[in-house]
């Protein structure tokens, strides 16, 4: 029997694309997993994320902000995994509401729910890099200073510190990650706004030009989705992990000339090209980033396993064959 045999999960945005992985680890290491997802148009919410799982999950199609559906939800369960929000950088410099209202009350909804009718419940809260914008020393390690350069990860970061506060104020058991470029699997594939990886390997697959933002140098690093699935399986296992912020990310960082190249590897064909920022994407473009994993590795026994080209080839292999449910 594993960790997770019979207990009972809630999952937040388990239609989209990162908690649809999660959520098929959960089911495999036997766990009883509860979805709520709002299915917003264009959020990347797709039922055809449960294949071949869809009869042993609960779904509750319902916003996170609505506090008497999520009072109910949050009852009996062992662990919240909260990963429901507003994920579009370039909306959120159009109408900054709608981050406040998924990406804090939202959480705060979650939050209090947990607090009022299940404290004992663990927490683990999903954010991004993007909390830390331009960085002055690299890699970044977890106390470097947070300086976001939009709205979007603003309210990630004001989203972690809500779950810090609950964690040290009324003893809400509760880990907050900073996740870095995630790809593969699960993840929508019809516009550019979420997902650099994926969204290029889309243009690989109809075969247009990937088009890169500036000279091509820039650095990150790239996380395979089955690698980050085990991360947060293993940081919500791990009693030391709560009340820590952690990175998680990928082992080392590519420049996107590099990442480009990769793709057009894995996917055996395809071409790249240089283009001028955006201006809104200009405005947020922090400049290079990559994480230090020492305290995940330290505190876990985590550490990112699959290779760039290796999930890169999964991630081709499975939007060829199911390109009609993401394109």
């Amino acid at each position: 029997m594993s960790f997770w045999t019979g207990k009972k999960v809630l999952v937040t945005g388990g239609l989209g694309f990162t908690g649809s992985n999660l959520v098929h680890g959960l089911v495999q290491a036997g766990a009883r997993v509860t979805i709520v997802d709002s299915m917003l148009p264009n959020y990347g919410g797709n039922i055809f994320n449960l294949e071949p799982i869809r009869d042993l999950v609960e779904v509750h199609t319902n916003c996170i902000t609505n506090t008497e559906r999520m009072n109910e939800l949050v009852q009996g369960k062992d662990f919240v995994f909260h990963l429901a929000g507003q994920v579009d950088h370039i909306l959120s410099q159009t109408d900054p509401f709608i981050d406040i209202n998924f990406n804090v009350t939202g959480t705060a909804v979650v939050l209090e729910a947990i607090r009022k009718f299940n404290p004992k419940a663990r927490y683990i809260y999903t954010g991004t890099r993007g909390q830390y914008g331009s960085v002055t020393s690299l890699p970044v390690h977890e106390d470097a200073p947070t300086n976001p350069k939009g709205i979007y990860e603003l309210t990630n970061l004001t989203a972690e510190k809500f779950a810090m506060i609950y964690h040290e104020n009324y003893g809400i058991q509760s880990i907050m990650l900073r996740i870095s470029n995630l790809y593969g699997e699960r993840a929508q594939m019809q516009h550019a706004r979420y997902g650099v990886v994926n969204w290029f390997i889309r243009q690989v697959i109809d075969g247009d030009t990937i088009r890169i933002f500036g000279n091509g140098e820039i650095l990150r690093d790239f996380l395979y989705i089955g690698d980050c699935v085990e991360a947060l399986m293993r940081c919500a296992e791990t009693d030391a992990a709560y009340g820590e912020v952690f990175n998680l990310g990928g082992s080392r960082p590519y420049s996107f000339g590099q990442l480009a190249d990769t793709i057009i590897e894995a996917g055996g064909r395809g071409k790249w090209e240089l283009a001028e920022f955006s201006k809104e994407r200009k405005i947020q473009e922090p400049g290079d980033f990559y994480p230090s994993l020492e305290k995940i590795r330290r505190i876990t026994g985590w550490e990112p396993k699959t290779d760039l080209l290796d999930g890169l080839k999964r991630t081709f292999a499975f939007y060829e064959t199911n390109k009609a449910h993401y394109w």
